[in-house]
């Protein structure tokens, strides 16, 4: 089966200095993996590269067959991409903004089915005619993946997406990728959350210094990662 995502030997540098110095990664249709890293070790600047937003100076990316340096549009069209702090406009309802975006992408979707991933991403159905400016973060992030699952791309990136949810939306969150993965879509996340990636995460790699340090899977312990291993390498990266 090809890889949704092929990172390799990845090379970024900004202001003279090296911030993803060799990173290999691949990613599967329906998988998902946590990349995990103090702050600096170039867990965001690996998203902004494979959207195309950050040259490389080294190594290859591959979406969906796209190059993002040769195709960023095409790269674009293949991601669907969930910042910390997600963009909707506060004053349009859940429904504006969805459908507002998918016109803006090419995508437009029916009634019908904005209701179906409404309800898949289980949005109470008495907040997708609210503005979103009353949302919680939780309920924003619904929305958010509601319409990466109407635009119906391979790959979702995910940016610190549990930061500042309490436990129990946490827990909804990490569901909710459980059950975009299942649909096919892969999923990268990066995130300084070690024990909440072992929930969801198939394997997790952690990023020092810009490079993948260690990397671990489901399979490493059963029926779970060696967490206690897992935290003293965070701590010590």
């Amino acid at each position: 089966m090809a890889a949704t995502l092929a990172i390799d030997g990845l090379v970024v540098e900004r202001g003279g200095r090296r911030i993803v110095d060799g990173l290999t990664l691949t990613l599967a249709p329906g998988e998902v993996y946590a990349l995990l890293g103090g702050n600096g070790a170039g867990k965001s600047t690996t998203l902004f590269a494979t959207l195309g937003l950050l040259p490389r100076s080294g190594g290859s990316i591959a979406v969906a067959g796209h190059d993002p340096a040769v195709a960023p549009d095409d790269v674009r069209a293949a991601c669907a991409y969930l910042p910390e702090n997600v963009a909707l406009y506060p004053a349009f309802t859940a429904r504006e903004n969805v459908g507002y975006f998918l016109e803006l992408a090419g995508s437009p979707r029916d009634r019908a089915e904005t209701e179906q991933a409404f309800a898949a991403v289980k949005l109470d159905a008495g907040a997708w005619d609210r503005p979103v400016g009353g949302f919680s973060k939780g309920m924003r992030q619904k929305t958010a993946i509601a319409l990466a699952l109407l635009r119906r791309t391979p790959l979702l990136l995910l940016d610190e997406p549990t930061s500042g949810l309490d436990p129990a939306a946490t827990r909804d969150f990490h569901a909710l990728v459980g059950a975009v993965a299942a649909r096919g879509v892969a999923v990268l996340m990066v995130t300084h959350d070690l024990f909440g990636a072992a929930d969801v995460a198939g394997r997790i790699g952690l990023l020092a210094g810009g490079r993948l340090a260690r990397e671990w899977t489901a399979a490493d312990t059963a029926p779970r990662f060696d967490l206690n291993a897992l935290h003293d390498g965070f701590v010590a990266a």
